[in-house]
């Protein structure tokens, strides 16, 4: 009996990319159609140009295309959540629908599934990005790595583009994270993980949904669910500021009075350890503000999107 492959894209926007990403996975899928059946699911995340006509378009002419069309844009970690969620099949790829996961790593993703790995994550090797997002990544990651006190061994350059066994959906499914790290929370279940290198290449058409906050966001989730130090930090660095601060203005006093009228007070001083001691305090008020938004979005749990139309399911 053949095994079911479920297909996972979301999608806001890439009317111009829907059609050729269909047609790869198709293709991909055709070579291993001896041993594979296949469903693949794209979910509209509120798109405001032509992409739901050419997905409604798509799934009249091929019933194994399935789409979810959600009220609104449910965000960059929410749908692809969800999607991933809706797959049947026994095993789940997930690749984003711009096109910058290529569909040709299908067949590397299950023969690695084959060997017994339960996860399968693709790891970009090089990019097209700009440098300045290649080096902030390159720098996250590696800070992430430092402070990292999880316990996980966390997989650098990884996006969620991979395949995941349909006990490790079902494990995530359990857990019922309204707003979960997949990269970091599959290392986390600590599943046989296989890696299959590549490079990413640059989008051709459309323009990235990427940008500073999406970026910032996914990089504080990753923070908030794998370590506690910047918290300890804060408490560390707190207790380590005062007690420099208490120092300082012993000796301050003790010079005072030892040169009461060589020694003036002046208002530098006082001005820059106010600005000092501010900004560090509300550096360590946001920190605390990211854990705390974090529990906040967990006792919400609210659900992952709302769907308004499903076709071909």
């Amino acid at each position: 009996m053949k095994k079911r492959i479920s297909v996972i894209s979301s999608a806001y926007n890439e009317e111009g990319n829907i059609r050729e990403l269909y047609t790869r996975v198709k293709a991909e899928m055709a070579k291993h159609a001896e041993k594979y059946d296949y469903e693949q699911i794209v979910l509209d995340n509120g798109s405001t140009d032509n992409t739901q006509e050419e997905l409604r378009q798509i799934a009249k002419e091929d019933k194994n295309f399935k789409v979810i069309i959600n009220t609104r844009n449910f965000g960059h970690i929410r749908s692809p959540y969800h999607g991933m969620l809706q797959g049947t099949g026994d095993a789940v790829i997930y690749m984003a629908s711009d096109l910058q996961d290529p569909p040709e790593l299908i067949g590397d993703f299950l023969k690695k599934w084959e060997e017994g790995f339960k996860v399968v994550l693709a790891q970009k090797t090089k990019t097209q990005e700009e440098w300045f997002f290649a080096i902030a990544r390159k720098l996250y990651y590696t800070l992430l790595g430092w402070l990292n006190d999880s316990g996980a061994e966390l997989t650098n350059n990884c996006t969620g583009f991979g395949l995941f066994d349909r006990e490790v959906i079902e494990e995530i499914r359990r857990l019922n994270d309204p707003y979960p790290y997949i990269r970091g929370l599959v290392c986390e279940l600590g599943y046989p993980k296989a890696l299959v290198p590549f490079t990413q290449p640059s989008r051709t058409r459309g323009f990235t949904k990427n940008n500073f906050y999406t970026l910032y966001d996914n990089a504080m989730i990753g923070f908030t669910n794998h370590t506690k130090v910047p918290l300890r930090l804060a408490a560390f660095g707190g207790f380590i500021l005062s007690l420099i601060s208490f120092i300082l203005g012993i000796i301050y006093l003790i010079l005072k009075l030892i040169y009461w009228n060589r020694f003036p007070m002046g208002t530098a001083p006082l001005l820059l350890g106010v600005l000092f001691f501010s900004s560090v305090q509300l550096f360590f008020l946001g920190i605390l503000g990211e854990y705390i938004g974090a529990i906040f979005t967990q006792v919400l749990k609210r659900p992952a999107v709302i769907e308004k139309e499903r076709i071909n399911f």
